[in-house]
């Protein structure tokens, strides 16, 4: 057992993760939790506190992988010590409100680069908004086509229509006495 805390590191050679081997568990978090601030904090903490747990994972196979009666007590060190920083996360966590995607776990757990999702779901969103300019630049072509073929066979009552639109539009842009602006949905 390496009693000497580390900074959080990976060695070049070996690609060992060297991280604070601490007894106590993350200080609870602040009461006054709830500001971005605070929660940007906790998420710092909780960072910190699992690169500590996976230190503490990759201690705790390298003993059990090499397990002898003298390593027992080493053991029970370090699965207490998982348990103290495991029991800290829980408690940090409690003051973080965000929500990732389960697309993104999934992503991680299958040892790909949770940034795809987010490639995937920005080419998403530019396909679905091509799609529905393409469409509404057809429906405008297609009342302005129409428009130009009722003019010529009805043109008072498409002149009377025309008079209409323009009416409401400007009886919408007005906004009413004492009242702020309209908000259509």
């Amino acid at each position: 057992m390496d009693p000497s805390p580390h900074k959080s590191s990976t060695a070049a050679g070996d690609g060992v993760v060297s991280v604070p081997a601490s007894t106590d568990p993350i200080p609870a978090p602040n009461s006054n939790s709830g500001t971005v601030d605070d929660q940007k904090e906790s998420l710092s903490q909780i960072i910190d506190s699992v690169d500590r747990t996976l230190g503490l994972l990759h201690k705790l196979y390298l003993t059990v992988s090499s397990f002898s009666v003298a390593s027992q007590l080493p053991l029970l060190q370090r699965l207490n010590t998982l348990v103290a920083e495991l029991d800290g996360i829980q408690k940090l966590a409690e003051n973080c409100n965000f929500q990732i995607p389960l697309e993104v776990v999934n992503l991680i757990d299958d040892g790909k680069n949770p940034d795809q999702f987010t490639r995937d779901v920005i080419n998403s969103f530019i396909s679905k908004n091509q799609i529905t300019k393409g469409k509404t630049d057809a429906l405008k072509s297609f009342r302005k086509h129409l428009l130009e073929e009722l003019n010529q066979a009805f043109p008072d009552e498409v002149m009377t229509y025309k008079e209409v639109r323009a009416a409401a539009a400007a009886a919408a842009a007005e906004p009413e006495a004492g009242a702020g602006p309209k908000c259509y949905t």
